[in-house]
């Protein structure tokens, strides 16, 4: 019975970690790590951790706890770290590739800080529900999906998810996000994001660290995508590629980039070209990498005036939004899809204009094709 139960017990704790606790305990373990004996303290977590994360691994290995499998592909789009690679954009890639090629594809995510947990919902065609019902990445996904009819189904068991949105919809492909740690849905590739510019932090398990597992988790990979690649030299590139590659030799790796596509005005809800919003701006963000959204505001030649970065999936209130608006000084507010779907209701009122949010998509550089045969698994 305790093995049975085991595998849900590491979903607590690693949600525990990295979601719970990292994403909130960031800056805070900045300064911690500044101090020895706090140190001493997270490397033990780490430790302990780390024997949590080597003994489920182990367990599913030997059989003794039970993947199931979906009937249709199951591609994972994960990493090994905690903090922003980009996955939500490599999903929508992935998705939107897939329904050009003709095949037909659905979503699974988890839907982290998401209500009323112990139904599975499924998100299509802009139906009536909400993000605080299904968690903002799926929400926003959804949205972003839905010219391409594209279902997301949520839940924390990802199995159930399957079965529902299969019986649904007849899926060829289900693309599961952010579930390289989650093993109860056996799938049949994984595609795992590294972020260039922070490929592994410290090389130690969370909290000390921020790997969800160790790096020689790479072996269980069918292809890395290094993001943020043009935010780092050739040399550190080539590096990281190596030192990939040592863990597993004929790994293909993939370089990809973040590129703005438009900005969207949310007030008068019209797409405008990256070049009409000049000058000054204020930028704010809950991320898990905000200082690669802020570099590349820089990079199309604004001036940030002030950013803010809240914490990632922050969930923003009223109070936050007057904060905003009291700071900018009459400058445009500029900030990520992701954020502008938990706005509170009365944001209008408050902000009244020039807010606007700049699309980003994940742009592959020279492996469209490799991807794809990943994806479709021929």
């Amino acid at each position: 019975m305790l093995l049975l139960n085991l595998d849900k017990k590491y979903i607590i704790i690693v949600d525990f970690f990295f979601k719970g606790v990292f994403m909130d305990f960031a800056k805070l373990r900045e300064k911690l790590l500044k101090n020895k004996i706090a140190c001493v303290f997270l490397a033990f977590c780490s430790f302990i951790y780390g024997l949590v994360v080597r003994l489920i691994l182990f367990l599913y290995k030997k059989n003794i706890l039970k993947s199931n499998k979906a009937e249709a592909r199951v591609v994972c789009i994960g990493n090994i770290t905690a903090g922003g690679t980009g996955k939500t954009t490599a999903v929508l890639l992935a998705a939107q590739l897939l329904s050009k090629a003709g095949v037909k594809t659905a979503v699974i995510s988890r839907g982290y800080k998401r209500d009323k947990k112990e139904k599975v919902k499924i998100l299509f065609d802009n139906d009536m529900l909400n993000w605080q019902e299904t968690g903002d990445e799926p929400y926003m996904m959804s949205q972003m999906l839905a010219e391409y009819k594209v279902p997301v189904a949520v839940s924390s068991n990802r199995y159930e998810a399957a079965k529902e949105i299969l019986k649904e919809f007849k899926s060829e492909i289900l693309l599961l996000d952010d579930g390289l740690q989650h093993h109860k849905l056996k799938r049949d590739a994984n595609i795992v994001l590294v972020n260039a510019r922070d490929p592994f932090g410290n090389g130690y398990l969370l909290p000390y660290g921020i790997l969800r597992e160790p790096i020689s988790a790479l072996k269980r990979a069918d292809l890395v995508i290094l993001t943020h690649s043009n935010l780092v030299d050739e040399k550190e590139r080539l590096n990281l590629k190596e030192k990939i590659k040592s863990y597993k030799e004929d790994l293909e790796v993939l370089q990809a980039i973040h590129k703005p596509d438009y900005f969207y005005d949310v007030v008068n809800r019209t797409k405008m070209k990256l070049e009409d919003i000049k000058g000054e701006v204020v930028s704010f963000c809950g991320l898990g990498d905000p200082a690669s959204f802020e570099q590349i505001l820089k990079n199309l030649g604004l001036k940030i005036k002030q950013t803010w970065r809240f914490k990632d999936h922050n969930a923003y209130t009223l109070d936050e939004i007057k904060s905003l608006a009291g700071f900018r000084k009459g400058l445009p507010l500029v900030t990520t899809f992701k954020d502008y779907v938990k706005f509170p209701k009365g944001w209008q009122e408050i902000l009244q204009n020039k807010v606007y949010i700049l699309a980003i998509n994940l742009e592959i550089k020279e492996g469209n094709e490799t991807f794809l045969k990943v994806l479709k698994g021929k």
